[in-house]
């Protein structure tokens, strides 16, 4: 057993976000560059204590031990970005008027309540709390349940590195009281990363209470191979984008969509470097796929690719499950009405489906009620970039797989939720744009 946890009492609950606010009510009038200090010393602490900290990534959801060290330098470099850059990104908007002076300035909300799954226990916590806390906010986190032990990490190593206890402090209750805490009247905007059903019931709580909501839910992102791509590099890619994380994250290549000109050539190359995979203990450096999070999540995997087959698609590699694992998976002939294209598949199954032309390409990336984000392979840049306009998603990457970078903004339309974090957009998903008018 990794640790045992008892759940908190919603009155225990209301108790650990009334001290955030008070301590919030303080760490506002902070001095923007002391923020930032403590924000560099906790990038610091990250790298010196991966060794320490990377396992219990690995040890609660099953990430390669490899992996969960990237997440944590990860983690450390967005501290570095936001912690150089956030004077510039908080400094007042000049506003020219008929004002002798007007500008805008951003403020701090007060307290933000963060919602988080456990895909990336660290990662989608640092996204959402480092922007938060240096723009002036306090932090109440509920993590997912099975990642407990990380949320309780991320508190222990921001007191090590200076911040004041109750700035940043963590909840362990059930999903069902978290709406009830929304209600509290310290919290003041809610953000979310977690599944369609979380999102709907968030979004139904905060707009209850009136208050603002960021949401970053599921995808279902098309990976499109073009007839002039560089069907090595795709490849590689593919592997990366579709398998990594145990194939648990909402922005894997869900759906990879080759033109009938390379599909041939891009399959023998995809489904030996599939069949190579290295499958077994995430503890082992050499492992790249290990455990899926829950038991759950292998039985629901198995459905969809059992329905997909009995819908008509072929299976190619893998299909098998055995304890929390689950072989990497290659489904053929997807199409539109099978499970593993209408529905979001969490963990290390690739459905490969052909299109003709361009626009099918487009017609088939845009038939979900998801919009993350889609990759783009092709050697003529000038030719995909006019097309852009036309997905819908939020966020196209040409020849690259999708990825979040603390330089740009993340987040989707449709179901994958609205709102944006990172960026400059994220740096600012929790003030107050306040417009002040000097007559």
């Amino acid at each position: 057993m990794l640790g045992e946890y008892s759940e908190m009492s919603l009155p225990e609950a209301h108790a650990v976000v009334e001290r955030v606010a008070g301590a919030q009510a303080h760490w506002r009038n902070v001095p923007l560059n002391a923020r930032c200090l403590l924000v560099k010393s906790l990038a610091s602490i990250l790298r010196e204590k991966s060794h320490e900290l990377s396992p219990v990534l690995t040890g609660e959801m099953g990430k390669p031990i490899s992996q969960s060290r990237a997440e944590i330098e990860k983690c450390a470099w967005l501290c570095d970005y936001y912690a150089d850059h956030f004077e510039e990104l908080l400094t007042p908007r000049v506003v020219d008027t008929d004002a002798s002076r007007s500008y805008v300035s951003y403020e701090p909300l007060g307290v933000v309540f963060g919602i988080m799954p456990w895909n990336y226990p660290f990662w989608q916590v640092f996204r959402f709390m480092i922007p938060a806390l240096l723009s002036g906010n306090g932090v109440v986190l509920k993590h997912a349940s099975n990642v407990t032990g990380s949320a309780l990490m991320i508190h222990t190593i921001l007191r090590q590195s200076g911040f004041p206890e109750d700035i940043m402090n963590v909840v362990i209750i059930s999903g069902s009281k978290s709406s009830e805490l929304i209600a509290n009247q310290h919290i003041n905007a809610v953000t979310l990363t977690g599944s369609e059903g979380a999102g709907r019931a968030v979004a139904s709580a905060a707009g209850k209470a009136i208050k603002p909501v960021v949401l970053e839910l599921g995808g279902s992102n098309a990976f499109i191979v073009l007839d002039d791509a560089h069907i090595q590099s795709a490849v590689h890619d593919a592997i990366v984008g579709r398998f990594q994380n145990n194939g648990q994250s909402c922005i894997a290549a869900k759906r990879i969509l080759l033109h009938t000109a390379i599909e041939d050539q891009f399959m023998a190359l995809f489904s030996k470097a599939v069949r190579e995979l290295w499958v077994g203990n995430p503890l082992d450096e050499s492992c790249y796929i290990g455990p899926l999070a829950r038991p759950e999540f292998v039985d629901d995997l198995q459905d969809q690719v059992d329905r997909s087959v009995a819908a008509g698609a072929k299976l190619v590699v893998g299909g098998r499950s055995q304890g929390n694992m689950f072989s990497p998976t290659i489904l053929t002939g997807m199409k539109q009405g099978m499970a593993g294209f209408d529905e979001e598949t969490f963990g290390p199954v690739a459905c490969v489906g052909t299109f003709n032309t361009l626009d099918e390409a487009i017609h088939l990336a845009n038939a979900t009620p998801y919009g993350l984000g889609v990759s783009i392979y092709t050697q003529n840049t000038e030719r995909i970039e006019p097309c852009i306009k036309h997905f819908k998603d939020g966020a196209v990457f040409v020849n690259s797989i999708l990825k979040s970078d603390p330089r740009l903004p993340f987040g989707g339309t449709g179901i994958s939720g609205f709102g944006r974090e990172l960026g400059e957009e994220g740096a600012l998903a929790f003030v107050n744009r306040k417009t002040v008018y000097f007559a």
